[in-house]
């Protein structure tokens, strides 16, 4: 027996090279002659020879594609402004938009000082993509400044912050899954932060965990 990348465990199996990169296109028609691998549970081996994470359930059940993309161009304006002259969200995938998979923005930070203190969420991760300037983000032991390129990753439960204390713009994408409804969290401190008309100790509380925020 032999897999691509297997690690092998006797003499009768051997390594083979991986396919020359780019591989030979595969058509539709091609791939239906190939095995069926949701029989064997959708499951693929690791370069290890071990069970990897498996693919879902299709969702789409055609065979020739479709048309569904969706461009958004870097020029569109933002879609909230937090407070006059603060903190700018583009809604680049609403979870509303990408059918609950996922829900994407990007957070512009102004100069001044703005982000959440320690908190965690019991229902969706986020992860945090630093685009420009100086981000601090908390991980739950510690808070760091994340430059361009930092990431981080923080499951359901995870405790984590973020801030903009440089005072200077900076930039990053934020990314939930499953997407949750966020932009009605968002807008609603956006309003706060507008007209300075916020709710009282008991509403706030109602309101934050009624949109999954539980803070430390």
């Amino acid at each position: 027996m032999a897999l691509t990348g297997w690690e092998p465990e006797g003499p009768d199996d051997h390594w083979i090279d991986p396919a020359p990169w780019p591989a030979t296109r595969q058509t539709v028609h091609d791939q239906e002659n190939l095995p069926d691998i949701t029989s064997h549970g959708n499951h693929h081996l690791t370069w290890k020879g071990e069970r990897d994470v498996s693919y879902p359930d299709p969702k789409y059940s055609g065979n020739d594609g479709e048309v569904s993309a969706i461009l958004r161009p870097a020029d569109q304006p933002y879609d909230l402004e937090m407070s006059k002259g603060g903190t700018q969200l583009h809604y680049l995938a609403s979870g509303a938009s990408t059918k609950g998979e996922f829900a994407l923005y990007r957070w512009d930070f102004s100069g001044r000082r703005s982000g959440p203190d320690p908190h965690f969420h019991k229902t969706v991760s986020e992860s945090f993509y630093i685009l420009s300037g100086t981000v601090k983000l908390y991980d739950g032991r510690r808070w760091a400044d994340a430059k361009p390129g930092d990431f981080l990753f923080v499951p359901e439960g995870g405790i984590h912050g973020f801030r903009n204390e440089s005072g200077e713009p900076a930039s990053m994408l934020l990314l939930f899954a499953p997407g949750a409804p966020r932009e009605g969290y968002f807008e609603a401190l956006a309003e706060w932060a507008t007209t300075g008309m916020e709710p009282n100790a008991k509403e706030r509380t109602e309101f934050m965990i009624r949109h999954d925020n539980y803070f430390i």
